[in-house]
């Protein structure tokens, strides 16, 4: 790390939330065949704090995709140690991982993943239905009600996705991804799909979300939205090679700029 982004990240360290919520040490993932072995991961020390809002950059095959599958529990490590709060996820089974997904992370992908037979607050309730222990009904209709009004897309609530713009879309599931409260959002190239007004639009969202106390985890392609995160991460052969953070912002500065 230089001296100028060192100096960066020190400016901000009395600002920024002292609770880590996830913690990853030395981490890595080999993908392995009968002829091969792909190191995706070569030990990724990573610590995300309260209230962070994070951007993952960096080339194709340098592992970002993997590096997101593990912090939502898509996938389990091949060595190393990953916590959320005081608990070691590291190696559980796919059933654990689920219920603790569930609980803790919420999700926004690149295609939406929204399902067209399911109306906007139907596709927002989905994860409430495999919470446990179980809600009411009126419990989940509720949550995703109020997860919607965050989003401004209440009015679209009986709407098929297959009905909205892309951007609404995204809106959607985003709402879906905040309706149980998680611990951390994770978002995977939240504008790839969408024009640069709609992704503009989209963008200014999460830094609100941000600023409203959400944490965010965020991968991205495009060096512009990269740069709306406090932190920002470069992974460059499955290692973390350089991370920064800004005093202020471009994401504020685009917040008040709507």
């Amino acid at each position: 790390m230089t001296h100028e982004n060192a100096t960066l990240m020190n400016t901000q360290s009395t600002s920024r939330s002292t609770k880590a919520i996830i913690q990853m040490n030395r981490l890595t993932k080999v993908f392995a065949t009968e002829s091969v072995e792909t190191h995706a991961l070569r030990g990724v020390d990573l610590t995300i704090y309260d209230q962070d809002y994070i951007s993952i950059s960096g080339p194709s095959g340098c592992g970002k995709s993997t590096l997101l599958s593990l912090l939502g529990l898509l996938d389990s490590p091949t060595s190393g140690q990953y916590l959320i709060g005081e608990s070691d996820v590291s190696h559980l089974s796919v059933n654990e991982r689920a219920e603790i997904r569930n609980q803790h992370i919420g999700f926004v992908f690149q295609a939406f993943n929204l399902i067209d037979e399911l109306s906007v607050l139907e596709n927002v309730a989905l994860p409430l239905r495999y919470r446990e222990p179980a809600l009411s009904n009126a419990d989940i209709k509720q949550a995703a009600l109020d997860s919607l009004a965050l989003v401004d897309m209440s009015h679209r609530c009986d709407h098929k996705p297959n009905q909205l713009s892309g951007g609404q879309q995204q809106r959607v599931a985003i709402a879906r991804g905040l309706v149980g409260k998680p611990t951390v959002l994770l978002v995977d190239e939240p504008t790839g799909n969408l024009d640069s007004k709609n992704g503009d639009a989209v963008m200014a969202m999460l830094a609100q979300l941000n600023k409203d106390g959400m944490t965010i985890c965020m991968v991205t392609h495009d060096p512009r939205y990269a740069d709306m995160a406090t932190r920002k991460l470069h992974l460059l052969d499955g290692v973390i090679a350089d991370e920064y953070q800004f005093t202020t912002p471009l994401a504020a500065a685009v917040q008040e700029a709507k």
